[in-house]
């Protein structure tokens, strides 16, 4: 993986809140993270350990439903060598510009044919339990996208709008742009520009924390399954008083600092990289020490 940011990419990302690539991960990565996906959604998981959220079991939920994993990385090293990678962290650093990047948590997306939408949000409105909540996020298809089949799409310049609540539904909303229609009128937007992103498997965008993204129906024959890494500055640090109902349990008592097992640094420009996770990729160590 090596993300080439050129100066255009850069103001891309600041004027549009996004920028797209054709390439981030190759083909063969590609074809892995699939194999993955069907244990991953299966309930088996290479290191032991469940992920944070998991909200699609595949004998209780319908097998139309969009399913959802977060903190995959966790679970899977396969996803890990993906999501904790240097470049993503470097990437994500330059764009947000920070010193350095972590991990906030990844996204594991399956939308079958048919697979419901998820509702436009923000995604640093649901981070209030750290400081600052800017995140930049690494988004990669896993599938060849297609216009009307369920791909992200970004509205384009509404990072600028400031900030909003977390969305009242994120999985299949009846009204998946109610929010950010709201939105947009606060920020005296009269037409929002939808952008669905169409990239072959293997591409992607990365975006800002802060701009109205979400999904559509799945009307195609073939699944829509993409990856998300979501980034967090370095310095980051637990807030004071909120609490984050699922990722404040890794908060140490009267410690705000991040714990790096659960948070790792992918990038800083000092050259430093939370030390364990080449060796936890390389599958050399895992959760119980071997």
């Amino acid at each position: 993986m090596l993300l080439n940011l050129s100066p255009q990419a850069i103001t891309n990302f600041h004027a549009d809140g996004f920028v797209a690539f054709e390439r981030i991960i190759d083909k063969d990565t590609v074809t892995l993270l699939r194999e993955r996906y069907d244990f991953l959604f299966a309930g088996v998981f290479e290191t032991g350990l469940e992920p944070d959220e998991v909200n699609w079991h595949q004998d209780r939920d319908s097998p139309d439903t969009t399913r959802q994993i977060c903190n995959g990385w966790k679970s899977d090293r396969y996803v890990a060598q993906v999501v904790l990678h240097s470049e993503v962290g470097r990437a994500c650093a330059t764009l947000g510009g920070w010193a350095g990047a972590r991990i906030n948590q990844d996204n594991l997306f399956w939308k079958p044919p048919g697979g419901s939408a998820v509702g436009f949000h923000q995604d640093s409105a649901y981070e209030h339990w750290v400081i600052p909540t800017d995140m930049v996020s690494c988004w990669i298809a896993l599938d060849d996208t297609e216009t009307n089949g369920g791909s992200v799409t970004y509205i384009r310049g509404s990072h600028k709008w400031g900030e909003s609540a977390v969305a009242e539904n994120f999985h299949a909303p009846r009204e998946p742009l109610r929010e950010m229609h709201d939105a947009a009128r606060r920020a005296g937007i009269t037409q929002p520009e939808q952008v669905e992103l169409v990239v072959p498997a293997g591409g992607g965008a990365f975006h800002h924390g802060w701009i109205w993204h979400g999904s559509g129906i799945n009307n195609r024959s073939i699944p829509r399954r993409s990856i998300v890494a979501h980034c967090m500055g370095s310095e980051t640090r637990y807030h004071p008083r909120n609490i984050g109902p699922i990722y404040s349990r890794y908060k140490r008592f009267g410690d705000e600092e991040m714990d790096e097992s659960f948070f790792p640094i992918l990038w800083r420009d000092d050259g430093y990289r939370s030390p364990h996770l080449d060796r936890y990729i390389k599958r050399e160590i895992g959760w119980g020490g071997s």
